[in-house]
């Protein structure tokens, strides 16, 4: 659920990132998921790889309607839930990716004012609210699956600078409480600590 907080940020100098490198490589990721692996523990407390994509998939159709100004959903997403998936999910959820990416490509995305859950926000702050949530989810499922994972830098920044502005109580309805990474910490995994993520994860930790 989104803080009413969000309404409240100031736009961000992130305008127009192209989101097809995130969505195409989280499809690559469920494409290589098996179906066995969909009960597997990630780095989200309580919640399996087959509940995680559940999940992308609701937060990829959400964020579309949100890129087109559609009020959409007004209340908080459904709990994760496999069971939802279905036949066919991989080529459904590419599918649904397909058209996240291409509605943000659409420069009326990030311009003016949307709403995501029934919280109003700058649109530059909603597409980077999408990329975050496709860096670090997909990074919940790569390292759930034990594939590799490599964003970009660019992404990697875009969300960080997004997250490092969360002001909003850390409850583990968007982020956790924050995880200390060194200070020689990668990119990446200072934006998973920021996001409540601890990089060095593994499913023996679960």
């Amino acid at each position: 659920m989104l803080p009413d907080e969000f309404g409240a940020l100031a736009p961000s100098h992130w305008m127009m990132i192209d989101l097809t490198p995130a969505t195409g490589r989280m499809a690559r990721l469920l494409a290589s998921l098996s179906d066995d692996q969909l009960d597997r523990a990630t780095p989200m407390p309580g919640t399996t790889l087959g509940g995680l994509v559940d999940h992308v998939s609701g937060l990829t159709v959400g964020f579309t309607l949100v890129a087109h100004k559609s009020t959409g959903r007004t209340g908080p997403p459904p709990p994760p839930d496999a069971s939802k998936l279905g036949d066919g999910w991989r080529e459904r959820i590419a599918q649904e990716l397909d058209l996240l990416a291409d509605a943000w490509r659409q420069s009326a995305a990030w311009e003016g004012m949307t709403a995501a859950a029934g919280i109003e926000l700058p649109g530059e702050v909603a597409g980077l609210v999408a990329l975050d949530e496709l860096v670090v989810h997909g990074w919940d499922i790569a390292v759930a699956s034990g594939q590799p994972y490599d964003p970009t830098l660019e992404e990697v920044a875009a969300a960080t600078s997004f997250v490092s502005s969360f002001n909003a109580p850390r409850d583990g309805n968007l982020f956790g409480p924050i995880v200390a990474v060194a200070d020689d910490a990668s990119p990446l995994e200072k934006l998973l600590g920021l996001a409540g993520r601890d990089p060095s994860w593994t499913p023996s930790k679960a």
